[in-house]
């Protein structure tokens, strides 16, 4: 599995590359700019991200805006939301209009911090990313 971690926050990147590391590769980005970069680079190298797990609050481009953008660069190739990458938003924010926003942007999951590995697990086989 292909896998984009976007967290600014260096103790939350470093706990979810070790959550996910035996379940494939994993690139980092520190905003969501990076994050739009990094998906829109894998896109035009048809080998896209299977997972990208991706933090609401950051500098420059928050989590809501960058999922905006990669569903918008996926459509624009043909790519349905439901067949391109599995976007599971990681965040603090557990309120009922940040969880509606990123549904209704074509989020496929959400997960409120801290991160356990259990519920990630859990979020990847709901996701079918790995078996149960």
């Amino acid at each position: 599995m292909k896998i984009l971690i976007v967290e600014d926050d260096f103790t939350s990147r470093m706990l979810l590359q070790a959550l996910l590391k035996d379940y494939g590769t994993s690139h980092v980005a520190v905003n969501g700019k990076e994050a739009l970069a990094a998906a829109l680079h894998a896109l035009e190298a048809d080998e896209p991200y299977d997972l990208i797990c991706l933090d609401i609050m950051m500098p420059e481009m928050d989590g809501h805006q960058a999922l905006k953008e990669i569903r918008a660069a996926e459509e624009s190739k043909g790519i349905l939301s439901s067949r391109g990458s599995k976007i599971v938003m990681m965040t603090a924010l557990g309120d009922m209009k940040n969880v509606c926003s990123a549904y209704h942007s074509l989020a496929d999951g959400y997960l409120v911090k801290p991160i356990d590995k259990q519920s990630l697990l859990q979020e990847l086989r709901n996701q079918g990313l790995i078996q149960p």
